[in-house]
């Protein structure tokens, strides 16, 4: 049922833009004004994946299949299809009257109820994919169609949802997340890019026993954990668990009291935190902590203090590619940007040490939705790159969804380990930190 898996997240990347739309139109009628780039890439992302991928997908698989296996779902699966086939001229209506109010010929105020409509239609949709088909697919599907399903959905070659087109429309996302209005984006006027290739190798970081207090309380008990060259490892838990703790000792900046940490094949357990991250770790930490009262380049500059000088100036411009939004107020205090924006340069900082091992602490803390997903596109995207990565969140089914492995903080210790699917499937996981 990893076909699920995959609608269930698109899913929730489209009621995401939806809600982020929706806190828009009002201020749109408000001042009468309409950001026509951004919402031209939002109707790019329906138009390109929603209408050309996503429901053709659904119609020549999992819906085919329901139908046969379950006659009585006829009429709700008569409804989806005949939605999936008005969808590109309901959107194309949409693209109209955007062009209207370019134009003069349309006021703001047909534009805006158009949207609403064309939403709400987009989240009842959702809900009764979520709410009816997917319980009874479920049920009445056999192993053989599931097996079908799947083999489709997860085909690597396949132009829909193989791994380039997973690219593209991870592109398509970052940009609608870059050209948002500051209030839910980064509020950029151009949307940079994510891209490339990957793999996973020996085994880069080795923890074992590691130990470490805040004078008489003992936050982290014996954790042991490695990551391999490449990978991707979640560390998910409750605020307090330790996930902070074990980063900021990770990186030396808190002592550790027992234990030991290896990393690419050397003892680093007694080096100092600039000693580390001279060998390659590198931290976004918790709540950005960016310089406020430097500019946004020095802030990045700063990242890259132990690097040659000779690369500094390259290793800019990739981040400044990556958020066109900072190159665009480079020279502006980091104090001055919003949180979001503030998010995108702490990780850019990072960026600029040239890290072996990325420490991500919190990276979606107190973010609006559009920006929480794109903080996992960026972090997809490094993936890809074939950047090693720890992240920890708080957002566990998000972390978990993008990661190749992940462990399960209570208290200082590890209870859980695994792929990110099998703990997402995990009855325990799901009920203390999924809310399922």
């Amino acid at each position: 049922m990893e076909a699920l898996n995959i609608i269930k997240d698109e899913h929730r990347n489209l009621w995401r833009i939806a809600i982020t739309l929706e806190q828009l139109i009002a201020e749109m009628e408000a001042d009468g004004k309409v950001d026509h780039a951004f919402l031209g890439s939002v109707f790019d992302y329906f138009e390109q994946f929603v209408d050309h991928f996503h429901h053709p997908k659904e119609d020549d698989f999992l819906f085919r299949l329901l139908r046969q296996r379950c006659p009585e779902a006829a009429n709700v699966l008569d409804r989806l299809d005949a939605e999936h086939r008005n969808a590109p001229l309901n959107l194309q209506t949409l693209r109209d009257k955007l062009a209207g109010t370019a134009s003069g010929r349309s006021p703001v105020a047909d534009l805006a109820e158009g949207l609403r409509q064309y939403l709400a239609g987009l989240k009842e949709h959702i809900r009764i994919e979520e709410k009816d088909v997917f319980p009874l697919a479920s049920e009445k599907l056999t192993a053989a169609d599931w097996k079908e399903i799947d083999a489709a959905f997860l085909n690597h070659a396949d132009p829909v949802f193989g791994e380039q087109a997973k690219a593209e429309f991870r592109e398509l996302f970052h940009r609608v997340a870059s050209l948002a209005p500051v209030s839910v984006g980064l509020g950029g006027r151009s949307a940079g890019e994510l891209q490339a290739p990957a793999g996973q190798g020996d085994v880069l970081l080795s923890v074992s026993g590691l130990e470490s207090s805040y004078g008489r309380i003992k936050a982290l008990k014996g954790i042991s954990l490695e990551v391999r060259r490449g990978e991707t490892v979640a560390l998910v838990g409750a605020n307090g668990a330790g996930k902070t703790t074990f980063l900021r000792t990770l990186s030396g900046v808190q002592p550790m009291g027992a234990g030991k940490i290896v990393f690419d094949g050397e003892d680093i357990s007694k080096l100092r935190s600039d000693m580390r991250m001279r060998r390659g770790i590198c931290q976004s930490p918790e709540g950005r902590q960016v310089f406020g009262p430097l500019s946004i380049e020095d802030n990045l500059r700063l990242g890259a203090y132990t690097q040659p000088k000779t690369q500094v100036e390259g290793d800019l411009e990739k981040v400044f590619a990556m958020f066109p939004i900072l190159k665009e107020k480079r020279r502006l205090p980091a104090g001055t940007l919003s949180g979001g924006q503030q998010q995108m340069l702490a990780i850019g900082r990072a960026l600029m040490g040239r890290p072996k091992l990325l420490l991500l602490d919190e990276p979606s803390m107190g973010l609006a939705p559009l920006l929480v997903e794109e903080v996992f596109n960026v972090v997809k995207a490094l993936k890809a790159q074939g950047m090693s990565i720890i992240l920890a969140e708080q957002n566990a089914f998000s972390a978990l969804a993008i990661a190749d492995r992940g462990y399960v903080l209570e208290t200082g210790s590890i209870t859980l380990t695994g792929t990110g699917r099998e703990l997402i499937a995990d009855e325990q996981v799901r009920a203390a930190y999924l809310g399922m």
